[in-house]
């Protein structure tokens, strides 16, 4: 399975960002899928998460209320809608498949990233 993150970009302070991954490959059956951050000089973390089926999501409290992840299975994609961005969320976003937990070990498959610069 391959993951591909695209739609980071450079944006200001309040403003939105739409995240997607795209699923490629031997997909048997929708993965739950997560998305996580890294930026500079900091571990990756946990950011958001999806069961298979969109039903039951999950949420880094700083991001709660402000980004919204969903799926669309019949194109094997996941988003991250990104909403009021702070430059605390200024980071690498990752997605990955293959469970809906905080901790990055959990995860089979992981995309290669896509920046998001909050800045003015």
């Amino acid at each position: 399975v391959q993951l591909q993150a695209f739609g980071g970009g450079l944006v200001q302070p309040g403003g939105s960002l739409r995240l997607s991954c795209a699923a490629s490959g031997r997909i048997f059956r929708p993965y739950p899928m997560g998305w996580f951050r890294q930026a500079p000089g900091k571990e990756r973390e946990f950011v958001s998460s999806i069961n298979w089926n969109g039903i039951t999501t999950y949420y880094k409290g700083a991001v709660k209320g402000r980004f919204t992840i969903s799926r669309d299975n019949g194109k094997n994609t996941v988003y991250l809608q990104m909403n009021s961005l702070k430059p605390e969320d200024t980071a690498i976003y990752y997605c990955a498949a293959g469970s809906v937990s905080e901790a990055p070990g959990g995860y089979d498959y992981w995309g290669r990233g896509t920046l998001v610069t909050v800045s003015s």
